[in-house]
């Protein structure tokens, strides 16, 4: 095939198959190196009764008007999240956990925490202890008593063995019971356990449920001080008389309490991360009774690795086109400008470059053969040829192959004029050599 050609059909030979691969190439980038965001995610929470399971349904609903679609999973708690978040491959998207379990203040082996990341501390949670008369006031009078605190893999269940380990208590010294929340209020009332040990928000329908019983007492636990200093992740608070309502606490009470961390597998796509700092945002920003408004979401209080994102969100909210366009929308924008524009920038420098090649290479042969006329009338104006017609005869031989092939090639429109120009000339050397002659 050659250039004459090629550069006569280039709409088809070349302008087409150009646009083709640019749309390949564009296609393949966009679902390679920069796929757009699944549309459907998990969260982990916990029983379905809970704080955690609350939250989770306003993820879902605000989720929703952007797009995105959010399972949520219920579960035993905080522990089973987290390895929920870092099982291969992991089985949820994002958790609910509590304090505790961080790389600053991991309970029980170490666990993999470089695969979690946090975008955010959303809310506080308070360990409630729970019982019947007589009042308990330390950790330590729960020996030899049915003590609900979770199935097994929540957070209340690890967050007292731990503290009953750090005082020195064996954890066989209680009988454990699986109630909790609303289930475990009903559970102390018949008299099926002496007390319940729960980490959850003032909010939480269980401890709504047991603060409403006035045969329930709170616990007014004694050394909140020395456990809060041997965990970083405990903060000793009061809780003010009348806080959640008539008589809720009927006291002021110090309790310790433990941030709610939002946690996120790091693989998840960063567009992901950013939109669920802003649900977090959206959700948490109102007051509760150990924080004021807008305070959380927050990362001051997070004993897990930041994603950089949710840093992002957090002080300057979400980036340019997320902010003014619907997420669906900015994904496609920002992937139109990083793939889309250097794609058509290269397609245009090609689309342009190719032809004038070719075109150069048909140019290049009209000026290879007027380099060769030149020769020839050289040789003529010298006289350095052979009056004897061996010279003359090698000269018509080459200036009839000339015209030979520019009879045969195609000449593209574009180059045509120097093409008769360069015959013209031919003719002209041709008279020259038959004057040479006939000297």
């Amino acid at each position: 095939m050659t250039s004459a050609y090629l550069y006569r059909q280039r709409w088809m030979l070349i302008h087409l198959p150009l646009a083709l691969l640019a749309g390949a190439m564009a296609m393949l980038l966009w679902w390679r190196l920069y796929p757009m965001p699944p549309s459907q995610l998990t969260i982990s929470t916990a029983l379905a009764d809970g704080a955690y399971h609350r939250h989770a349904l306003r993820y879902r609903d605000a989720f929703a008007r952007h797009g995105v679609q959010l399972e949520v999973q219920t579960s035993p708690g905080s522990a089973e999240n987290l390895k929920r978040l870092q099982s291969t491959p992991p089985t949820t998207d994002l958790a609910l956990v509590q304090g505790g379990f961080g790389w600053s203040s991991a309970t029980g082996e170490p666990i993999g925490i470089p695969v979690v990341q946090t975008l955010a501390s959303v809310d506080t949670e308070v360990l409630w202890l729970f019982s019947l008369a007589p009042r308990i006031r330390s950790l330590e009078h729960l020996v030899g008593l049915r003590v609900a605190a979770g199935p097994e893999g929540s957070g209340h269940r690890a967050m007292l063995q731990r503290l009953l380990r750090q005082l020195g208590v064996p954890l066989d010294a209680l009988t454990w019971a699986e109630h909790s929340g609303e289930a475990a209020c009903d559970a102390l009332l018949r008299g099926d356990i002496d007390a319940v040990f729960m980490v959850a928000s003032p909010l939480a329908p269980g401890v709504s449920a047991l603060l409403d019983q006035p045969a329930i007492q709170l616990a007014q636990l004694q050394r909140t001080l020395v456990l809060s200093e041997r965990n970083n992740f405990l903060q000793n608070r009061l809780l003010a008389q009348d806080s959640l309502g008539d008589g809720k606490p009927p006291t002021d009470t110090t309790v310790l309490t433990t941030p709610t961390h939002l946690l996120v597998r790091q693989d998840l796509d960063p567009a992901l991360k950013r939109l669920a700092t802003a649900v977090a945002m959206e959700v948490h920003r109102d007051a509760g009774p150990f924080h004021v408004a807008g305070e959380f979401p927050a990362l001051r209080l997070s004993d897990f690795p930041t994603a950089p994102q949710a840093r992002e969100v957090l002080s300057q909210g979400l980036n340019g086109l997320e902010s003014v366009l619907p997420f669906w929308w900015a994904q496609i924008v920002q992937r139109l400008l990083v793939i889309g524009v250097p794609t058509l920038l290269l397609l245009l420098l090609a689309w342009s470059l190719v032809p004038a090649l070719l075109r150069w290479r048909l140019e290049r042969r009209v000026t290879r053969w007027y380099g060769e006329l030149k020769f020839i009338e050289n040789d003529l104006a010298n006289n350095s040829v052979n009056v004897g017609g061996m010279d003359l005869s090698r000269i018509h031989g080459r200036l009839n192959a000339m015209e030979e092939a520019l009879a045969k090639a195609q000449v593209p429109p574009e180059i045509v004029e120097r093409w008769y120009t360069l015959r013209q000339h031919i003719d002209f050397v041709r008279q020259r050599v038959v004057e040479f002659r006939g000297r």
